[in-house]
C-alpha cells in the first residue's frame, strides 16, 4: 500500500509538472516574412522607391514623404492585403496610395503633389488619398476610391465595372472629366 501512495505521488507530481512547462515557441519564418509584407508601408522620397513600390512586387501602401515628379507613366499593380481579416476571416485586398503624412493620432499633417503624366490603377480596391496628383488617371480595377484628393486631370475608367465601383466623398475633386473610355 505504502507502494501504491508513492506512485501516485509521483504520478500526480509528474502531472503537476507537465503541465506547468511551455512548450518552446515555434516562428514558422515563412509566414513572418508574408506577414511583414503585407503590413508594411513603403515610405517614399525618390522617383525610383516610388515606382518599385507601386510595382507588383511593391507593398500594399505607399506614403509619400514630399512632392514627386515624374517623367513616365505610372502603373499601380498587384493584388495586395493589409494585414487585417473581414468578419468572415477572410484577408481584405487593399491598396493605398497616401500623399499625405500624419501624427500619431491620424491627423494629416502635410499633403503632397505627385505629377505625372498618367497613372493606370490594375490594383483592385486601390485609393489614393489625402493630397494632389497632377496628370490622367485611368482606372481598369473594380472599386477604386479617392479619399480627401484632388485630382489636376481627367479621370478615365476603361470598364464599365471599373467606373460602376468607383467611389470619392465630398472633399474629393477632379477638375478634369469623368468618363469610360474604352
Amino acid at each position: 500500500m505504502k507502494r501504491n501512495v508513492i506512485l501516485g505521488m509521483l504520478l500526480v507530481l509528474a502531472i503537476l509538472i507537465s503541465g506547468c512547462t511551455q512548450a518552446p515557441a515555434t516562428t514558422d519564418k515563412k509566414d513572418a516574412e508574408t506577414t511583414d509584407v503585407v503590413t508594411t508601408a513603403s515610405l517614399v522620397n525618390t522617383e525610383d522607391a516610388f515606382i518599385k513600390a507601386i510595382s507588383k512586387d511593391g507593398t500594399w501602401i505607399i506614403a509619400t514623404l514630399g512632392d514627386l515628379k515624374i517623367d513616365s507613366d505610372l502603373v499601380l499593380d498587384g493584388e495586395f492585403v493589409n494585414g487585417k481579416k473581414d468578419d468572415a476571416g477572410n484577408d481584405i485586398v487593399q491598396r493605398k496610395i497616401g500623399l499625405y503624412t500624419q501624427d500619431d493620432a491620424r491627423n494629416v499633417t502635410a499633403r503632397f503633389t505627385l505629377t505625372a503624366p498618367k497613372i493606370t490603377i490594375n490594383s483592385p480596391k486601390a485609393s489614393i488619398e489625402h493630397g494632389t496628383f497632377v496628370g490622367d488617371v485611368y482606372v481598369t480595377a473594380t472599386d477604386f476610391q479617392l479619399k480627401d484628393q484632388k485630382i489636376e486631370g481627367n479621370l478615365y475608367f476603361t470598364n464599365p465595372e471599373a467606373q460602376a465601383t468607383f467611389k470619392m466623398d465630398a472633399t474629393s475633386s477632379v477638375t478634369g472629366v469623368q468618363e469610360l473610355k474604352q
